[in-house]
């Protein structure tokens, strides 16, 4: 790619990850960031990859209805009928929700609104983060 931009947004959700041997077997929650990569070979008419208004409204947008401040949880998880019981609010996903399969659901939104999108990061921690990429 001869150009790209990068944009990066907050948003925070929980997990656990069934059947691991360490601590994040447990339910626990992560301050996460997420930096959303663009990119093209020709500049649009203003000159751009795309807005950075445009990417940001859609990106914060699509986490705060699906992802932000929601427990993600594997499908299996026996959790589930407890949460719906509770009426609490939960997302059961058909993979198990690790940094790497998040990073991927992202940028398969992204990529379905039309963005041309390279890349997506998300960072569990300052220190820990999963790439998914074209």
């Amino acid at each position: 790619m001869k150009y790209s931009i990068s944009k990066e947004i907050h948003f925070c959700y929980g997990h656990r990850l069934l059947e691991h041997k360490g601590a994040c077997k447990h339910l626990h929650g992560h301050s996460a960031k997420v930096l959303v990569r663009l990119g093209t070979e020709i500049l649009d008419e203003h000159g751009m990859v795309c807005d950075f208004a445009d990417l940001n409204q859609f990106v914060k947008n699509w986490l705060q209805q699906t992802l932000d401040h929601t427990l993600l949880l594997y499908q299996e998880d026996p959790l589930i009928p407890i949460l719906q019981a509770a009426n609490e609010q939960y997302q059961a996903l058909d993979c198990h929700p690790t940094a790497e399969n998040i990073a991927r659901l992202i940028f398969e939104a992204v990529a379905q609104a039309g963005f041309p999108v390279l890349e997506v990061t998300l960072y569990e921690t300052a220190s820990a983060y999963a790439t998914y990429s074209v």
